[in-house]
């Protein structure tokens, strides 16, 4: 039996997934974490064969556990399921050792077959992370590379939030830092993006599609 572990910080999501997978006997529900520590925690302890992760939590995002996994060799495969669509998360998803990506507006059908392939050794990528792959490599080789591309992973978050309209002190709140620490991330974002002041970068944010609508 496929051990599986759910991260999300919403209750009424960890639920809905455990219902979906634990009506194919394949799989088994071991765990479930609704923040950054605790998900660490638990593949730690439990050693799940496949953890389906949410990216944007209170405080240390998904991405973060990704890059802890990896870093620690932790054998549990990553599948990332997220409420930002692609273009926003999955290339940094894939970079970071996620084995797939999916929204959750994906089909119950659809993270069945995400696993299937995972299980079986390969990675799960939608025809659009796909073609995103492809341009970016394209990109790379023509030294094009996008600015934001360059940003880290929290840089990317910030710049994200500061898009959709948010203030530093409700992004300082959301992700749990110090309204300190987003300004620097916002400087720095700045200096990296060329930017002299925050309308440009809320501009670039929703030019480049980088806001969930």
């Amino acid at each position: 039996m496929v051990r599986i572990a759910i991260v999300d910080d919403h209750p009424i999501v960890r639920r809905g997934l455990r219902e979906i997978l634990e009506e194919d006997e394949r799989y088994s529900v071991v765990g479930e974490a609704a923040n950054a520590a605790e998900a660490i925690a638990l593949v730690r302890q439990l050693r799940p064969d496949i953890l389906l992760l949410d990216v944007t939590m209170p405080g240390r995002s998904g991405l973060d556990v990704l890059h802890q996994i990896v870093s620690e060799e932790l054998p549990t495969r990553v599948l990332v399921l997220s409420i930002h669509p692609e273009n926003q998360y999955a290339l940094r998803a894939i970079k970071a050792g996620a084995r797939g990506y999916l929204t959750k507006e994906s089909a119950p059908d659809e993270l069945l077959v995400a696993l299937e392939k995972i299980l079986a050794g390969g990675c799960y990528l939608t025809e659009s992370v796909a073609h995103q792959m492809t341009q970016q490599a394209t990109r790379k080789a023509t030294k094009a590379t996008y600015p934001h591309e360059l940003l880290s992973d929290r840089e990317f978050e910030v710049l994200r939030l500061l898009g959709s309209g948010k203030s530093v002190t409700e992004i300082a709140e959301e992700l749990n830092l110090s309204v300190k620490t987003v300004s620097t991330y916002r400087a720095r974002i700045m200096e990296k993006l060329q930017a002299k002041h925050t309308p440009e970068l809320i501009r670039y944010a929703m030019e480049h599609g980088l806001v969930s609508k």
